[in-house]
């Protein structure tokens, strides 16, 4: 079963020094010991490098070009990209008029489409509420938190 991982959850396995480290790896570990397959996408590889990239002072992790693009090489080892499908768009525009998605949210929106058209039905993340308005559409979150 496919399972994606949300950018959140990448961002504190590139810091072994956040407090909720060991429970997001031990949280991947688990669902990899479970059978599921974890993948991302190319908009969590964008939202990875602007706070990898951002300086620390405005909230990112202030990494030089270099040591994101390292960061960034061994998610993509780690986890599967799923391709950019031309029918995101249009599930993307759906989502964002049908759930009313405003503001930051619409990158949530985004990586909802893209579950959809690869028939992903789980994410690991941090943020379950986010993604709460889609289980409807079939997408079922999962919280580090919650499976310890």
């Amino acid at each position: 079963m496919l399972c994606l991982v949300d950018t959140n959850i990448l961002l504190r396995l590139s810091d072994k020094q956040h407090p909720l480290y060991v429970i997001v790896n031990n949280a991947v570990k688990q669902l990899q010991r479970e059978n599921y397959t974890l993948c991302i996408t190319a908009q969590n590889c964008a939202e990875f490098w602007n706070v990898a990239t951002r300086p620390a002072k405005q909230n990112g992790f202030g990494l030089s070009i270099s040591e994101a693009e390292l960061a960034l090489s061994t998610i993509e080892k780690v986890f599967g990209i799923l391709p950019d499908l031309p029918q995101s768009y249009t599930e993307w525009r759906r989502l964002v008029v049908q759930f009313k998605v405003i503001g930051v949210q619409v990158h949530d929106a985004r990586i909802v489409a893209a579950m959809r058209c690869h028939s992903v039905t789980h994410i690991l993340t941090m943020n379950s509420e986010d993604f709460s308005r889609y289980e409807l559409e079939g997408v079922i979150p999962i919280n580090p938190l919650n499976l310890e």
